[in-house]
């Protein structure tokens, strides 16, 4: 048995991820092939590009077959595929090369020095976000706990994904990180011992201060204080979805709610905004970089 998967247009907005969650839902099923099909496509934004890939990975895990229909894909979206090297690794296309991406990378095993150097370098060390040394190195370093958390908690055996964009015109620049693990609201039920904690609440209980399952001391609920707080300062957004949680943590504060539709493992999906305002947050010389 064979399976299409027909992907479509994908943005970063709610109803986007719900289309993820449902082509998630699609690849359950017992089949021996799942091929990728982008005749309905225009464009993916990094969230799509990293679940798409990662997804790929989870269905080459049970067995099956996974390919790509390459000439499906449009024109504008091939290049960009190109330049952020998702058709490279998926056997697609050319080397990547430099340009408004953030590259797509699979980390099965965690890469310390490796995943800081593509935080501070290739993310936030471009000169689109005017940032502070000090603040650069501190929301690297609470970055690299979402990745610490994946590897450590996920338990997905297929590693952690990443893609991320820098969009000129509308001043924005992206990075999506995900996981096909356990999912944060499993390990927070795990923790506390209620297996009956809606999702929403389990994420509200994650990223508050001084919250962590993790075994050393964490500040700010998963390590993300200072993610929290220029996010909140640039007038950005951090989302954040598993099972059927969302939290969205913008400049008017934080959401957790509950979604019609569900995954398993986790995403987040990181927005800055690129302005000639320079950030630096009052940073004492003192702060811990944790890295």
């Amino acid at each position: 048995m064979s399976l299409t998967l027909e992907i479509p247009t994908i943005n970063d907005a709610p109803k986007d991820f719900d289309c993820l969650f449902k082509l998630w839902q699609q690849v359950q099923t017992e089949t021996e092939e799942v091929t990728f099909d982008f005749s309905g496509c225009h464009f993916l934004r990094q969230n799509a590009v990293a679940f798409l890939g990662g997804m790929a990975r989870w269905i080459e895990k049970r067995g099956c077959k996974v390919s790509f229909n390459w000439e499906t894909v449009k024109k504008r979206l091939c290049t960009n595929l190109k330049q952020n090297g998702f058709m490279y690794t998926f056997n697609g296309g050319e080397e990547p090369w430099q340009g408004n991406s953030i590259p797509y990378r699979e980390d099965l095993f965690e890469d310390i020095n490796d995943l800081i150097q593509y935080l501070a370098q290739d993310w936030l060390g471009r000169g689109w976000v005017h940032i502070s040394d000090m603040l650069r190195a501190l929301i690297v370093g609470r970055t690299f706990e979402i990745y610490a958390n994946a590897f450590e908690h996920g338990k997905t055996g297929i590693g952690v994904f990443s893609c991320g964009q820098y969009y000129p015109k509308l001043k924005e620049l992206k990075l999506s990180v995900v996981d096909f693990g356990v999912g944060i609201p499993q390990n927070v039920r795990d923790f506390q011992k209620n297996n009956r904690l809606p999702a929403d609440e389990a994420l509200r209980w994650a990223f508050q201060k001084g919250t962590t399952t993790r075994g050393g001391t964490v500040t700010g609920g998963i390590g993300l204080d200072y993610l929290k707080q220029f996010v909140h300062i640039n007038k950005g957004k951090l989302q954040i979805l598993s099972h059927d949680g969302c939290a969205t943590i913008d400049k008017d504060g934080e959401i957790y709610e509950k979604k019609q539709t569900c995954f398993g493992g986790t995403i987040v999906n990181i927005s800055f905004l690129c302005d000639e305002s320079r950030y630096d947050l009052g940073l004492e010389a003192d702060d811990e970089l944790w890295f």
